[in-house]
C-alpha cells in the first residue's frame, strides 16, 4: 500500500533530500509541501508540479526532474484546509526550517499549529494510519522542542501509537544559488523556468534517524538509517563534519577563496583540516563513545566514514559550496590566493601537531 508525504519549508533539503527521496522510492501515492513564500509557490504550480535539483558528485553536478509536487501554502484558506487534511492522511513528514524557532509555538497558522491540527484530524478518521515526522532543524533536541510545541493533539496521537517525532543527524551539504553568473558558468538547473534560483546540493545521503518504535511500521523513504541513540552521531556531526568545514571555509576565504571546491584543490588546507579532524575532534569524540558504534572505535577510520568526511567536505570536483565568508558581486577578487605566512604550529602545512 502506498503512504503519502508532506513537508514544510521548500528550501534545498526539503526538496533535494525528503521530497527528492520520497519521488525517486516510488512509495508515495502524493506528495505534498507547505511553503508561504508565493513565488515559490506559484513557480512550482506553473510548472505543472515539477522542479529540478542538482547534486554535486565527485565526477560533476547532475540535474534531476522531481514531479507531482503539490504545493500549499498555508496563509492562503483553502490552501490551508487541504494542508490539514493531508496532514491527517501523511505517513511520513517532515519539517526542514532555517531553525526550531520556525515552528511557531504551537500558535495557528504556524507549522506546530498546523500539526497540531491535522493531527487532531488523524485522531478522528475511522482507520488513521500511523505517521513519523522528521525534525531536520539543525538542533540535538529538534523533535523534542517540536513534540511539545504540537501540546496535546500530538500527546494523544503518540499515545494511540500513530505519531512518532524523530531526531535526525543531516550531514549534507546544501545551498541556494541565486547568483546568475554562477549559474551560467555552472549550468546549474534553475528550481523551475525563470526561477533564477537553484538548489544545489552533494549526494551524500548516509542520514541518521531516531530508531522508530511505532508497531510494523514501515518507512517509504528506505534509504535512512534508524539509530538508538543520535546524541553521539549529532556530536559528531558538529565538532567532525561542521567544525572542519568552518575551518576549511575560514582559512579558505583568507586565501581567497569564493568556493569549497577551489579550498579543496589546496593540498595544506586539506592535509591541516584532515590533521586537525582526526587528531583533535575524532580522538575526543571516540574516547567519549568508545563502544557506541564502530564509527567511533578508532579516529584513522574517521577519514573514510561516510558519516563524517574530511576529504569529501570540499573535495568533489563540482561542489560549490561558499566559504564561510563568500566574495560578493561588485567586491574585490584576489586573481591568486596570498602567500601562506611562515609555519607555525597552527598553520597549514607545518607537520608538528598544533599546541594546546
Amino acid at each position: 500500500m502506498k503512504s503519502r508525504f508532506v513537508g514544510f519549508g521548500f528550501g534545498p533539503i526539503q526538496s533535494a533530500l525528503f521530497l527528492y527521496e520520497a519521488f525517486r522510492s516510488g512509495n508515495f501515492d502524493r506528495l505534498t509541501v507547505s511553503e508561504i513564500d508565493p513565488r515559490l509557490v506559484s513557480a512550482i504550480r506553473n510548472n505543472k508540479g515539477r522542479y529540478w535539483i542538482n547534486i554535486a558528485t565527485k565526477t560533476g553536478v547532475e540535474r534531476q526532474e522531481i514531479q507531482g509536487i503539490e504545493i500549499l501554502n498555508p496563509n492562503d484558506p483553502a490552501d490551508r484546509e487541504r494542508l490539514l487534511s493531508a496532514i491527517a492522511e501523511a505517513t511520513e513528514l517532515s519539517t526542514a526550517l532555517p531553525n526550531v524557532g520556525c515552528y511557531g509555538a504551537g500558535a495557528p497558522g504556524t507549522v506546530s499549529g498546523l500539526l497540531a491540527a491535522g493531527l487532531e484530524r488523524k485522531l478522528h478518521l475511522p482507520h488513521p494510519s500511523a505517521a513519523v515526522i522528521y525534525a531536520a532543524e539543525n538542533n540535538n533536541h529538534a523533535a523534542e522542542i517540536l513534540e511539545k510545541e504540537i501540546g496535546p493533539a500530538g500527546a494523544a496521537a503518540a499515545g494511540r501509537s500513530l505519531v512518532q517525532t524523530l531526531n535526525t543527524v543531516i550531514g549534507k551539504m546544501s545551498s541556494v544559488v541565486v547568483d546568475e553568473a554562477q549559474i551560467r558558468e555552472q549550468e546549474l538547473a534553475e528550481i523551475s523556468p525563470g526561477a533564477k534560483r537553484c538548489f544545489l546540493v552533494e549526494e551524500f545521503n548516509r542520514i541518521l534517524i531516531t530508531r522508530i518504535r511505532l508497531p510494523n511500521f514501515e518507512r517509504g523513504i528506505s534509504v535512512f538509517e534508524e539509530k538508538e541513540n543520535l546524541l553521539p552521531f549529532e556530536e559528531a556531526k558538529l565538532y567532525g563534519h561542521n567544525a572542519t568545514h568552518a575551518l576549511l571555509g575560514y582559512l579558505g576565504h583568507w586565501r581567497g577563496y569564493s568556493f569549497m571546491a577551489e579550498a579543496a584543490a589546496d593540498s595544506s588546507l586539506m592535509d591541516f583540516a584532515r590533521a586537525a579532524f582526526l587528531q583533535e575532534s575524532g580522538e575526543a569524540l571516540c574516547q567519549k563513545n568508545e563502544g557506541v558504534d564502530r564509527l567511533f572505535t578508532c579516529a584513522t577510520r574517521w577519514s573514510g566514514s561516510s558519516v563524517i568526511r574530511a576529504e569529501s567536505l570540499a573535495g568533489m570536483t563540482g561542489w560549490s559550496g561558499q566559504c564561510a565568508l563568500p566574495w560578493k558581486p561588485g567586491s574585490p577578487r584576489r586573481a591568486t590566493p596570498p602567500a601562506p605566512p611562515p609555519p607555525s604550529p597552527t598553520w597549514p602545512g607545518n607537520s608538528s601537531r598544533p599546541s594546546r
